[in-house]
């Protein structure tokens, strides 16, 4: 279940328009929020819970009455990791929730943690098969070395950094930097960021910095980005809500032939995006080699996107045939002012690539 568009971390039901859960789901409705995402548990503990009642189920049942998704999201400490995964699957299910978030922070960056990782995911993994699972953690990686990404990410479906740019005012620059790091990174998921919508020590972000955030969201080719938390932005931040509320998120539109489709995925640097275009027993041709399948297309790809051109801009310059074959000539621009002149021929199975073949040429 992919996400699209804008969407909001709920960290408190009670605190949140008078814990009136119809309240949330029309004010997440006329802000255009295609999801929520509301704590469900801090380790063992369910949360949301007051006075013995869930809130949680009521809320899911006025979102979803509205068709806009609801997520669970969980703090994880990994000292009973399988404990903790068996909270998560029987909230998720019992919830009826759309997915799931994990949200793994300073206990995880002991480094006897990573064992810990992998049983989590492990038993998460078969207790929710069939759920999109998300890991939300530290914005830049390189500052967080300790943290077993591979064990998370390797399971998960998407990728939810937490880009605060707490004391500090470019948030596009600081989620550009966040995107570039994750794409050097393998394994690599689909981006949904998380922005700062919250004041904390004195700072807080402005509306110019939350639309900086949206816009270059988009400009990064992401498919949706959220912000944390409506409870503190609602109470404190009315002009942040406000730009947020009227963001008008513009989807993407939809790709048209085949060689169109291939330079969109291109441009998110996102190498599975590329390999779902081609069929599972595809044959790339390069004037290097040839490589047939999934795997191997992907990890060309993975490094084209973080050696060969990293932050490359691609553009389709021209293309010809019909049916089941096309052939089409491409530019890439990288900022380092390096230029791919790219030369294809494309086969087609189904509306898949079934082979392909590539010549390129550079010049600065």
């Amino acid at each position: 279940m992919v996400l699209e568009g804008k969407g909001f971390f709920i960290w408190k039901i009670s605190r949140c328009e008078n814990g009136d859960v119809q309240a949330i789901a029309n004010l997440a409705q006329e802000s255009q929020f295609t999801h929520v995402l509301v704590k469900i548990a801090d380790s063992l503990a369910s949360s949301n819970v007051e006075n013995n009642f869930d809130l949680v189920p009521p809320l899911v049942e006025s979102l979803h009455r509205l068709n806009i998704q609801i997520w669970g999201w969980h703090y994880v400490r990994g000292d009973y990791p399988v404990s903790e995964a068996n909270k998560a699957v029987a909230r998720v299910t019992n919830l009826d929730l759309d997915g799931y978030a994990i949200d793994a922070e300073k206990e995880y960056q002991n480094p006897n943690k990573a064992s810990a990782a992998t049983q989590f995911m492990d038993h998460l993994r078969a207790g929710i098969p069939d759920k999109p699972i998300a890991l939300c953690s530290y914005r830049y990686p390189s500052y967080h070395p300790q943290l077993p990404w591979r064990e998370f990410l390797e399971k998960c479906d998407i990728n939810m950094p937490q880009v605060y740019w707490l004391h500090a005012h470019n948030a596009g620059e600081q989620l550009t930097r966040c995107v570039n790091e994750f794409r050097a990174m393998v394994p690599f998921r689909p981006i949904i960021p998380v922005g700062a919508a919250y004041k904390e020590f004195g700072w807080q972000p402005t509306s110019s910095e939350v639309l900086d955030f949206l816009q270059t969201a988009q400009s990064l080719n992401l498919s949706a980005a959220n912000f944390y938390s409506w409870d503190s932005c609602r109470a404190y931040l009315p002009e942040v809500w406000k730009a947020i509320h009227d963001y008008p998120w513009v989807k993407a539109p939809p790709a048209g032939d085949i060689t169109e489709q291939l330079v969109i995925a291109l441009n998110t640097h996102d190498p599975d995006q590329v390999v779902n275009l081609y069929t599972t027993d595809a044959v790339q041709i390069t004037a290097a080699r040839t490589i047939q399948g999934h795997t191997a297309i992907r990890a060309w790809y993975q490094s084209l996107f973080t050696s060969l051109l990293p932050d490359a801009t691609f553009t389709r310059t021209g293309y010809s045939g019909s049916g089941a074959s096309r052939h089409f000539t491409w530019t890439a621009t990288s900022p380092n002012g390096k230029v791919e002149n790219g030369n294809d021929t494309v086969g087609l199975l189904e509306n898949k690539i079934a082979f392909h073949y590539s010549f390129f040429t550079f010049s600065t």
